[in-house]
């Protein structure tokens, strides 16, 4: 097995002040969603700009939704393409603006090896085979370039989504509970835009590229996380419960 390579210095830092930042701010997610998501798309391009120079590269977010992310890869100097299923999601923060491409994420309408930073954020968790979204992810991915994948987990706080905490007691009893409730389905109907996708699964993704030729994992965090606490992810069960959301982070050779 292959040594992990190390991230690139950086003005990103996994500090608990940072880690205390993202989770006020995800209390706006629901009544004021632009302050949220700036903030998320804002640490989000920082983050990746610890792995990989962005200015001038071609970064392809696999399902973008809104501009937010746009013009946070933008500011640092970045190429953007956005690829989302859903033409409401792209036009969610007005209209559908240049670059963006609707098509499905399970097969990427891009030739093998022409992007420089293939980017997803919170998008595995919806599609119904995520592991090849991430294959698909990889194939597009040129070599030097970087696959920046971040999902959240299935059994964590937020796994259920609208339907949290519920979705402890099964997925369709959250899905009919929400139903009930509200008198309506939620965003993320479970079975159909929302499946449960684990650490376990993506820790055993990322260890099946370590046995591909060319392919180095780079890194393998909690996202929201001080660096100190990336030890839960060594803890089968507790992982799966407090990670909230993986980082895996890939890069071709």
């Amino acid at each position: 097995m292959r040594p992990r390579v190390r991230p690139a210095g950086g003005e990103f830092r996994a500090t608990l002040r940072r880690s205390l930042h993202l989770f006020n701010e995800f209390r706006y997610e629901q009544p004021d969603p632009a302050r949220f998501y700036t903030a998320l798309a804002e640490d989000s391009a920082a983050q990746v700009a610890s792995y990989t120079e962005l200015d001038g590269r071609l970064v392809l977010d696999v399902g973008g939704g809104p501009g937010y992310f746009r013009r946070a890869f933008q500011a640092r100097g970045a190429r953007y393409l956005a690829l989302d299923a859903d033409a409401g999601e792209l036009a969610g923060a007005g209209e559908i603006e240049e670059g963006t491409v609707l098509g499905s994420g399970m097969e990427l309408p891009f030739r093998d090896g022409c992007i420089d930073v293939c980017y997803s954020s919170n998008v595995l968790e919806h599609v119904p085979d995520p592991w090849r979204m991430a294959d698909e992810m990889l194939r597009v991915v040129r070599p030097g370039g970087l696959v920046f994948l971040s999902y959240t987990v299935w059994f964590g706080p937020w796994g259920g989504h609208e339907t949290a905490p519920w979705h402890y007691l099964g997925g369709m009893r959250a899905r009919r509970r929400y139903r009930r409730r509200h008198g309506h389905e939620p965003k993320n109907r479970f079975g159909e835009s929302l499946f449960p996708v684990t650490v376990r699964d993506g820790l055993a993704w990322a260890r099946r590229q370590r046995l591909v030729d060319g392919v180095d994992v780079v890194d393998l965090a909690p996202r929201y996380h001080p660096r100190w606490a990336r030890w839960v992810l060594r803890v089968p069960v507790l992982r799966e419960v407090v990670t909230w959301n993986l980082v895996i982070v890939l890069r071709r050779r």
